[in-house]
């Protein structure tokens, strides 16, 4: 009986992730259509090389501006603005 409860709380959030993603898609392309479903963050870059001893330099090799996506989740190859806007550095 409590293997059957967890499998049925299992079904029911893959199933309300399923819903919330292709509605999340479905807005997107709404906003597709107006013209609002993407939007451009500064995004810093970093480089880091190893050195002798143990030892990392760090070098900014700039700043680019990234497309992303007016959604909650990543779509189309793009992160979410929501996401990216809070990790404004990458690293390589």
């Amino acid at each position: 009986m409590k293997v059957r409860t967890i499998g049925r709380i299992l079904q029911t959030a893959a199933i309300l992730f399923v819903l919330l993603y292709v509605s999340d898609w479905c807005a997107l392309q709404l906003r597709h259509k107006r013209g609002t479903a993407y939007g451009t963050v500064e995004v810093h870059e970093f480089l880091a090389t190893s050195l002798k001893g143990s030892k990392t330099e760090y070098d900014m090799t700039g700043t680019v501006q990234r497309t992303c996506t007016h959604s909650i989740f990543p779509h189309e190859g793009n992160p979410a603005c929501w996401w990216l806007e809070r990790h404004t550095s990458e690293w390589n």
